[in-house]
């Protein structure tokens, strides 16, 4: 077979061109991430002062890392990794352009990936992934019980810019362990909940988060709290956008309000990222249909009507009778004696003991509750104008 080969030179006006021609022609039959192209940088880095093993060790264990915590749509998990630490390294240079380059372009630097070639970056790439696998892994020896129910309230936000500036505050705040001081952090975690669930509302889309959010990340980096002091939002204004907004199952927000709402109890236990969780309607929509009986067919779809259950028991709570959906929200026991756990959500538990039914006054009520709980919510972390 050798004896049939042609080896053939190609010489590449530039790096990125050469990376373009291997892209294509590379064994695995995919392009090169952009993590290879970090790792060979890191490789050629730690090679020159004899620790390439160490290195290789490091990188494994960070590949095992991102692999099991980072699931992006696009790239790879240590790309994500990447990206994360990106995001503190720009508000360190004091970066607060929206316009967001190219992550191999944003390492490449001057062309000689500058980045990569400091001591400093492979052991917070370490740290970052480590309080992300312990973000991932609701790490009690970590994080209290309060501020792994922020988390996972953040878990369901609308977009993922919350992990970019939470990257950034962990960078900066985190002492010699690797630890943060939790009274500010929950803070912090509450005042970006609340500003990332407004803005979803007030400026739908993932793009215009990116001027107020990249201006805190440098704020951080300066030692300044998060206030967001720059895009605060009128009470009066903002009650009419989020009463007329419309909570389609489909936009990200909706979910994030409903699972918001949730941990507004403060008995509510913290939930698993692992259990998968559904949009439930209360009255049910085939209910709606069948009786005819709401004045405003609508009301169905307000936020007064929703709230977060269990996948394994929203499959079965469909029913549009109100008497059979408790069954399940409660929990019961079968005819053989086998035990049905209910719902963890304790305001179900609540509604269940509560009421018979639950009507179009209900969910009209129920509406008005969470719409004036959100807008405490952004007054208490003072983004409300004066």
């Amino acid at each position: 077979m050798l004896n049939n080969c042609v080896l053939l030179p190609i010489e590449a006006e530039s790096q990125n061109t050469a990376l373009r021609i291997f892209s294509t022609l590379n064994d695995r039959g995919k392009p090169l991430s952009d993590a290879d192209i970090f790792k060979a940088q890191l490789y050629k880095y730690y090679s020159s002062f004899g620790k390439k093993d160490e290195f290789i060790e490091t990188w494994k264990n960070l590949d095992k890392i991102t692999s099991e915590v980072f699931h992006p749509i696009y790239g790879t998990p240590l790309d994500e990794l990447f990206t994360r630490y990106m995001y503190y390294e720009r508000a360190l240079a004091e970066i607060k352009s929206s316009t967001t380059e190219a992550l191999r372009k944003f390492y490449e630097g001057d062309g000689s990936y500058p980045l990569l070639h400091q001591p400093k970056t492979l052991s917070n790439l370490v740290s970052l992934a480590k309080f992300w696998q312990d973000v991932n892994n609701q790490e009690t020896e970590r994080f209290s019980d309060k501020v792994l129910k922020r988390l996972f309230v953040l878990s369901y936000a609308p977009n993922g810019m919350w992990t970019y500036i939470t990257s950034v505050y962990f960078m900066y705040h985190r002492d010699e362990n690797d630890e943060i001081e939790e009274n500010a952090f929950c803070r912090f975690l509450d005042c970006i909940t609340a500003f990332i669930w407004a803005y979803a509302i007030t400026n739908p889309g993932v793009n215009s988060l990116r001027t107020p959010v990249y201006a805190e990340m440098v704020k951080i980096i300066k030692g300044e709290e998060v206030t967001f002091s720059d895009f605060k939002f009128s009470e009066e204004r903002y009650r009419a956008q989020i009463t007329n907004y419309v909570f389609n199952n489909s936009r990200a927000i909706t979910k994030s309000m409903i699972t918001w709402w949730a941990f507004q109890h403060d008995n509510q236990s913290l939930l698993s990222l692992e259990t998968r969780f559904d949009i439930e309607h209360i009255y049910a929509r085939n209910r709606r249909d069948k009786e005819k009986s709401l004045s405003n067919p609508q009301n169905v779809e307000i936020l007064g009507n929703k709230v977060l259950l269990e996948k394994r028991l929203n499959i079965r709570a469909s029913d549009y009778r109100f008497v059979d959906k408790v069954k399940y929200y409660k929990g019961f026991t079968t005819a053989n004696g086998q035990e049905k756990n209910g719902s963890q959500i304790v305001e179900l538990a609540e509604i269940s003991n509560s009421y018979s039914d639950f009507t179009e006054t209900d969910i009209i009520n129920r509406n008005s509750k969470i719409i004036d709980s959100f807008v405490n919510f952004l007054r208490a972390n003072q983004l409300l104008k004066e």
